[in-house]
């Protein structure tokens, strides 16, 4: 293993340990690559590593991959988290501050579909703050474009969703 991929490994465990909920792919590469620590191939091939690994797992949800470090991962980490430059570290603590309500907001509505037992396609909707459900709703739909519409448009309007049910059933 190299010395340099080594410390991206390390960088997206450190990243992590930090939060109390999943990076998606592009929150860790939109902070690396900005950074300008390595490039998106040796970034891709840092965080496959790692899943085989299981220093971290993944899930993937509508093309979008998230991202929670292990218990195996944090272990790992506690050896070798004195080979992360103090200047690293603070770079990763000052992008948390500036952007941890926006990813936060990014991971609260959350869509995906799957096919029905028996027609069209079921399309569930959550938004969440916190670790609490506020909405969630499956609603049937008749094909997988229209699934594949509620998904999309769920992340840009749940909020006002929302405030329009409340309205409606108080």
């Amino acid at each position: 293993m190299s010395e340099p991929l080594t410390l991206y490994k390390l960088i997206i465990l450190y990243m992590l340990k930090k939060v109390d909920f999943p990076l998606t792919n592009a929150q860790i590469s939109g902070f690396v690559l900005d950074k300008g620590y390595t490039n998106y191939f040796h970034l891709q091939q840092a965080i496959s590593e790692l899943i085989d690994a299981a220093l971290i797992q993944d899930k993937t949800v509508r093309n979008t991959s998230y991202y929670e470090i292990t218990e195996q991962g944090k272990q790992t980490l506690s050896y070798f988290e004195d080979q992360i430059s103090d200047g690293i570290k603070k770079d990763i603590s000052d992008f948390f501050k500036e952007n941890t309500v926006r990813m936060r907001e990014e991971l609260s509505a959350v869509a995906d579909y799957f096919k029905s037992e028996t027609e069209g396609y079921h399309v569930r909707c959550q938004l969440k703050r916190e670790h609490f459900t506020m909405v969630d709703l499956t609603i049937a739909v008749p094909t997988e474009d229209a699934a594949a519409a509620v998904c999309m448009n769920w992340k840009n309007k749940s909020q006002d969703i929302y405030e329009n049910l409340i309205d409606l059933l108080l």
